[in-house]
Formats: C-alpha cells, sequence, structure tokens
C-alpha cells in the first residue's frame, strides 16, 4: 500500500484545468511515489456536473482524462468506500458551519467537496498515510492552519459581529498545500516543459486568477527563490 498521498479539492484541479496547465499534475505525479486522491464529492463538482454543462464541459474532460489515466484516483483504489466518506462528511460539514454565528445566524464556512477531503485526510491518518490536501479556498485554509484568524476574516469579509460557538481546534490535525506551491515544486523539480524566464512568475499569476489565494508579495518572493 502507498504510504503517502496528496488529497485534490476541486479548485485546484480547475485552476490547472482553466489555465490548460494539467500536465503539470501528471508531470508530477510521474516524480511522487504516492497516490493523487479525489473523493466522490470533488469528481461530481470537477467532472460529473460540468460535463453536463457546455460551458466547462471541455476543463471537465480535461481533468477526467486524469481520472482515466489513473492520474488521479478514487479513495476506492485504497479500499475506502464512499458510503463511508459521505456519512462523515455531513458530520463535518454540520460541526465546521456551525462554529462561527453572526446576527443569530450559524456561518456556512465549509462546503461538501472541501469536506470530504477533510474526512478523507482523516481516514488516512487513521491508516497511517501520510497525507495533504492541496487546496485553495482561503477560509478553510485559515480553520485549519489559523482558525483564531477566521474570526476577523469573516467580520471584515460579512461586516457583521461574530461570535465563536464551536471548537476552533477541530480541524488542526491537516496539512494543506496551494496550486501556487504545487507550481513551486513543479518548477523546481524542472517536471514543466515549457522553457521561459518569466515561466514561474507567469503562472503564479495565472492560478492567482483562478482563485489561489496569494499575495503579490508571496508571488514576487517566490520568484526571487526560483
Amino acid at each position: 500500500m502507498n504510504n503517502k498521498a496528496i488529497i485534490f479539492d476541486s479548485g485546484v484541479l480547475i485552476s490547472f484545468s482553466m489555465n490548460g496547465i494539467t500536465d503539470i499534475i501528471r508531470n508530477l505525479k510521474g516524480i511522487f511515489s504516492g497516490k493523487f486522491l479525489i473523493t466522490q464529492q470533488v469528481k461530481n463538482e470537477i467532472i460529473d456536473k460540468p460535463m453536463t454543462i457546455k460551458r466547462f464541459e471541455l476543463e471537465a474532460i480535461k481533468l477526467k482524462q486524469l481520472l482515466d489515466e489513473g492520474i488521479l484516483e478514487l479513495p476506492s483504489s485504497l479500499g475506502i468506500k464512499d458510503s463511508e466518506i459521505s456519512k462523515k462528511t455531513e458530520e463535518i460539514l454540520n460541526i465546521a458551519n456551525s462554529i462561527f454565528n453572526g446576527r443569530g445566524k450559524e456561518i456556512h464556512i465549509v462546503d461538501k467537496g472541501e469536506a470530504s477531503c477533510l474526512v478523507l485526510g482523516r481516514i488516512l491518518n487513521e491508516k497511517k498515510i501520510k497525507n495533504v490536501i492541496a487546496i485553495d479556498e482561503r477560509t478553510t485554509r485559515v480553520l485549519i492552519e489559523k482558525p483564531e484568524n477566521l474570526k476577523k476574516l469573516l467580520e471584515k469579509k460579512l461586516h457583521v459581529k461574530i461570535t465563536v460557538k464551536g471548537n476552533l481546534k477541530s480541524f488542526n490535525d491537516f496539512k494543506v498545500i496551494r496550486s501556487p506551491e504545487l507550481i513551486y515544486i513543479a518548477y523546481k523539480k524542472k517536471v514543466v516543459k515549457m522553457k521561459n524566464a518569466n515561466l514561474l512568475g507567469a503562472l503564479l499569476y495565472a492560478v492567482k486568477s483562478k482563485g489561489a489565494s496569494i499575495s503579490m508579495q508571496e508571488i514576487e518572493e517566490i520568484k526571487r527563490s526560483g
């Protein structure tokens, strides 16, 4: 059994597909001695549903190709049942989306695809399989990495006073990585086939434009270290 894995959330894969750089995922898999996993919930978001919408069909076809080639795999490849993930996904959604309260209402902060990635991460932890979740969505990453900062972030975003009703440390058992960091790894490992002096910066700007939460300052710092 593989002893490590990267779990991909929808946003990262959609960003790579929309930017026409899914080959970077393919090439990274070639140097990674582990699995690239997506949950059924993420598959629904990046392949099944967009395949029925002409505007998004091409991106979905590109990602389906990665699944068909075995670059991306479902949890069943490790003997993990979709029913187990689905049940625990609902539990995580209930916990995460009841932590913060504004104007007497619970604040929705995590969606089904993201929650299913967290569930799979915990199952892999139990199986002693090292894993990291590739996720660009800022709110979920802050919930994992710096939950104490999320109250201020939500107040700034929603313009309401936020109270904390749940345990802020409920999700500190995960490790995450963003698409810009995957880009940087691919660039340093020389698995990006394009050649240009401005390539690293162009790739980072591209994923930023498709939703990756990375500042211009971070991009400049990564470019200098590249």
